[in-house]
């Protein structure tokens, strides 16, 4: 059992990265693959900025440090929240969203399956993991908001 929680840990981080290839690749015109590609970088460096502000509002010790264990994954015992590998697969679970329902419910599907792995593995605490879906899922709303304004106050949207 141990084998399966340190693969999901630690390899289905590339599910949402080929799932977001994936939507990327099939877009029809370039001008949608570039601004998909652009909403994932911006998205994605704003979710790492909230995500480091985040963890210096919130110390949380790994569980491996508090419970004096050793995880399943080496891993450094620094502050635990919220979790990257959590925060980057809801991100683009929570960006897919918006262009396919199915594949985004799938992607956050992963994430949370991620996050449970990451947390039996002992390196995230619940929190932590929680954390990373709220973080994420700020970042990708602020974001659909800054572009429906966008969009109004250039008049492609009616009010």
């Amino acid at each position: 059992m141990d084998i399966f929680i340190i693969f999901i840990a630690k390899y289905f981080i590339v599910i949402p990265i080929i799932a977001a290839i994936f939507v990327a690749w099939r877009f029809k015109n370039r001008k949608d693959i570039l601004k998909f590609i652009l909403v994932v970088l911006v998205g994605g460096i704003l979710s790492l900025i909230l995500a480091k502000v985040a963890s210096m509002l919130w110390y949380n010790p790994r569980p491996f440090v508090v419970g004096n264990f050793t995880p399943l994954i080496p891993h450094a015992a620094d502050n635990g929240f919220p979790s990257d590998h959590v925060l980057l697969a809801s991100f683009l679970g929570w960006t897919i969203l918006r262009y396919s329902k199915k594949i985004g419910i799938g992607v956050l599907v992963v994430a949370a399956i991620i996050g449970i792995s990451r947390v039996m593995a002992g390196v995230h605490h619940p929190i932590d993991v929680i954390g990373s879906f709220v973080v994420s899922g700020l970042v990708v709303g602020l974001m659909v908001l800054a572009e429906y304004l966008i969009k109004r106050r250039i008049g492609q949207v009616k009010t």
